[in-house]
C-alpha cells in the first residue's frame, strides 16, 4: 500500500514521532511505501513530496517541529483546490492519506473523505482543544515549558516587587493557562472561556503584594476583559479565517500597574511553547497515534481520527472530532480559583 502523510497547522513537539511511527510500522509490518507531503495541504496541492523510509526517520523521536514542514493552507479557499488535491493523490497512486493536524487540517480531511478520499486523521493541537480526544501531543510539552517559565519568574518578581503577566497560547481554550497556572502557583489564571473582571484581577494582585510576595498572572492569548473584544496583533486573518492574536499580556500589565501602583511586566512565551524536544508523555502518545493510524488504514477505515480515551487509542468519525472544541469547564476553572490571590 502507498500511504501519504502530511502535517498541517501550527507545529508542535511530537509531530516527528508520528511520522516515525507511521513509517516504521507501515514498512516493517505491511511492506508499505510512505510518501511525505511537504508543508501540509500546500504540498498536496503542488505535488511536492519526499520519500520516507526507515533511514529517513532515524533520530526523529526526540526532535521537535516537523521534518515535513507545515502551513495553514486551505484547499477549500482556493479555486479548484479540492480537485487539485484529489488529482495529485490519484496521479501519485496514494492509496490512503494520514493528515496530522487540528480542527482546520482535519476539517479539510473530513470534507475530502466525504468526496471519496481514503483518509485517517491524527489529532494535533497544542491547545488540547479537540473534543474527541482526552489529550493531544504537544500539550504536555507546552505546559512544561510554561510552568518552568513561571517557576523562574516567581524569583525575579519577588526580587523586584513587581507583577509579572505571563501570556501563553490558547485562542479559544485555556487548557495551557489552566494547567501551567495551577502547576506554577499563579496568583490568577485567565482563560478565553471566562471573560475576566479587571478590578478583581488587580485586587488579587494587591492581596499578593500585601502578603509579602509578588503576583504572577497567567493569561491565555484569547482571554478578554468583560465586555471587550479579542486583543489582536495585526487584524490579519489566515486561510481558515483566524485572526492573529497577541497583546493581552501587555495590555493587562499596564492596567495592573495603574491599579496597584507597582511595576508590572509582561512576558509572552509565544513560539517557545511550540519548540524544542517533546516530553516523554508526548513522545509516547504521538507514537501510539501513528501506530494506530496505520492499523486503521489497513483495516480499511476512512473518514476517522485516532483518539485517546482513558489509556486506550480508539477511532472516532472525523465529523465528530471537529464538531466542537473542548473548552475548560466551569468546574475545572473553579479548582484553580481556590488559589487566586
Amino acid at each position: 500500500m502507498r500511504i501519504g502523510i502530511l502535517t498541517g497547522g501550527g507545529d508542535c513537539p511530537g509531530l516527528n514521532a508520528v511520522i516515525r511511527a507511521v513509517v516504521r510500522k507501515g514498512i516493517a509490518e505491511h511492506g508499505d511505501e510512505v510518501i511525505g507531503f511537504r508543508d501540509g495541504w500546500r504540498g498536496v496541492l503542488d505535488g511536492e513530496t519526499v520519500p520516507l523510509d526507515v533511514a529517513a526517520v532515524r533520530g526523529l523521536l526526540p526532535r521537535g517541529g516537523t521534518v515535513l514542514g507545515t502551513s495553514r493552507t486551505n484547499p477549500y479557499a482556493l479555486d479548484g483546490g479540492p480537485e487539485r488535491v484529489l488529482d495529485t493523490l490519484d496521479r501519485l497512486g496514494i492509496d490512503a492519506l494520514v493528515p496530522v493536524g487540528g480542527e482546520d487540517t482535519l476539517g479539510v480531511a473530513s470534507r475530502l473523505a466525504a468526496a471519496g478520499l481514503r483518509c485517517v486523521g491524527v489529532p494535533k493541537t497544542i491547545d488540547n482543544d479537540l473534543d474527541a480526544t482526552d489529550y493531544t501531543f504537544g500539550f504536555d510539552t507546552a505546559v512544561g515549558v510554561a510552568t518552568e517559565a513561571i517557576d523562574r519568574l516567581h524569583t525575579t518578581g519577588d526580587s523586584h516587587h513587581r507583577t509579572l503577566v505571563v501570556e501563553v497560547m490558547g485562542r479559544h481554550a485555556g487548557w495551557i493557562a489552566l494547567h501551567a497556572g495551577m502547576a506554577g502557583g499563579a496568583t490568577v489564571v485567565l482563560v478565553p472561556e471566562r471573560p475576566f473582571d479587571v478590578d478583581a484581577v488587580a485586587a488579587h494582585c494587591q492581596h499578593r503584594f500585601d502578603s509579602g510576595f509578588s503576583p504572577i498572572v497567567v493569561v491565555s492569548e484569547g482571554a478578554t476583559p468583560l465586555g471587550a473584544p479579542l486583543t489582536t496583533a495585526t487584524g490579519q486573518r489566515d486561510a481558515f479565517g483566524h485572526v492573529r492574536l497577541g497583546g493581552i499580556g501587555e495590555a493587562l500589565a499596564r492596567v495592573i500597574e495603574e491599579r496597584t501602583g507597582r511595576e508590572s511586566r509582561a512576558v509572552v512565551l509565544g513560539h517557545i511553547q511550540r519548540g524544542g524536544t517533546p516530553t516523554p508523555f508526548d513522545r509516547v502518545l504521538a507514537t501510539r497515534f501513528g501506530l494506530a493510524a496505520v492499523d486503521a488504514v489497513h483495516d480499511g477505515a476512512t473518514g476517522v481520527m485516532v483518539a485517546l480515551r482513558g489509556t486506550d487509542i480508539v477511532r472516532v468519525p472525523l465529523t465528530v472530532a471537529i464538531a466542537q472544541l473542548k473548552l475548560v469547564p466551569v468546574e475545572r476553572y473553579a479548582e484553580a480559583e481556590v488559589f487566586f490571590g
